[in-house]
């Protein structure tokens, strides 16, 4: 799939993304935010015109490897983003930085290529795994649940979900329990669940698998007695929409909501309403942002990006203003930002709507970026 975009392309970039499955969502927001900072240049990047290639993973690393091999030898692509899940990031980012091709993550950020994996061309806009739970458990801390149990899916990202949430939380976890990835039938974790009668329950489930998850909790009885704690992708503007009521009382954390009060995320939120007739979620705002991060190196080194030293440079140095607001990379070259309290409320029409909350984290990072040498 090609964006509607200028003939004469002077970079092209490959956007492999998660476009099917219950989560095909997520990678459909991305891809948005991505084209919505394309088409707001009309059709350039930092003032270069790019042609944007746009193909889905399915959910699969088999598929995504192919997508990947074809889109560098085939077409010739060095610079790519779009990927959504870590097992599938996992199985192309190697494959695209052996090729000295040039990666910026909307979204996936496995802890592997964090720490001693880094990777001079290899970049996130989004968080690193970690980090996006290590809020939740902040959180979690600071209201005061002594007994929790943990939910993830059984693949990096869900590991790295629970690990990065200890990292914040000081109480006793009395189980982690991993699901399998993109299920949607979580009756016997609602019967272990109920058993272990913690005082509060966290759990990552992105996409449709999240949904399912929200609505049996309720359906099991569960949600006004266990108190919920979830990450950004457990509570965002799709999420609310399907499970409606039954996310009052969840509380969640995120680095972006669409009432972030900053001019940049104004006009993003405006112009993604406008032109999709939807709520972004923040993996439309990632992929906003994503974007508007890679403008900024193609308009310093003039779109030239066989030479990877200076786009990286320009990638680091650049003075971006972007939705959420506070941002720089880290050593890593993964997000340093703030992390905020999110809840479902209703507002005087009485319809639900995801407010921010206070501040969880201020200027945080990940624990990986020490072990980096780049």
């Amino acid at each position: 799939m090609l964006a509607a975009l200028p003939a004469a392309a002077d970079v092209k970039i490959g956007f492999i993304t998660t476009l099917s499955t219950p989560a095909g969502y997520l990678g459909q927001d991305a891809r948005d935010g991505f084209l919505l900072a394309v088409d707001e240049e009309k059709g350039r990047l930092g003032g270069i015109a790019v042609q944007v290639v746009v193909e889905d993973d399915k959910l699969q690393p088999a598929a995504g490897k192919q997508i990947a091999e074809k889109l560098l030898q085939g077409e010739k692509v060095r610079l790519f983003s779009g990927l959504i899940f870590s097992n599938v990031a996992t199985a192309v980012v190697p494959d695209l930085l052996a090729a000295n091709a040039i990666f910026v993550s909307p979204n996936a950020a496995p802890s592997s290529f964090a720490g001693k994996g880094c990777h001079k061309n290899y970049y996130v806009a989004s968080w690193q795994n970690d980090a996006l739970h290590a809020a939740s458990g902040a959180l979690a801390q600071a209201k005061g649940y002594k007994r929790m149990v943990l939910l993830a899916p059984n693949y990096q990202a869900g590991k790295d979900a629970i690990h990065g949430f200890k990292t914040k939380y000081q109480g006793a976890v009395l189980e982690e329990i991993y699901t399998n990835l993109n299920a949607t039938d979580f009756a016997a974790e609602m019967a272990r669940i109920r058993f272990l009668k913690p005082d509060a329950v966290y759990q990552f489930h992105p996409g449709g698998s999240g949904i399912a998850f929200i609505k049996q909790y309720a359906q099991a009885g569960l949600k006004n007695t266990i108190p919920m704690v979830v990450p950004m992708p457990g509570l965002e503007a799709r999420i609310l929409a399907a499970v409606g009521e039954d996310a009052t009382g969840l509380v969640a954390t995120s680095h972006w909501n669409s009432d972030f009060d900053n001019p940049v995320n104004k006009g993003f939120v405006d112009a993604f309403r406008s032109k999709y007739n939807r709520e972004p979620t923040p993996y439309a705002a990632q992929g906003y942002d994503t974007a508007k991060l890679i403008a900024a190196a193609l308009k310093a080194t003039g779109g030239k990006i066989d030479d990877t030293e200076k786009f990286r440079s320009a990638m680091l140095k650049a003075d971006t203003k972007l939705s959420r607001g506070n941002f720089k990379f880290g050593q890593n070259q993964h997000p340093i930002h703030d992390w905020y309290q999110i809840s479902a409320v209703k507002g005087s029409d009485g319809k639900l709507f995801l407010k921010t909350g206070p501040k969880i984290l201020s200027d945080e990072g990940d624990p990986y970026a020490q072990e980096c040498k780049l």
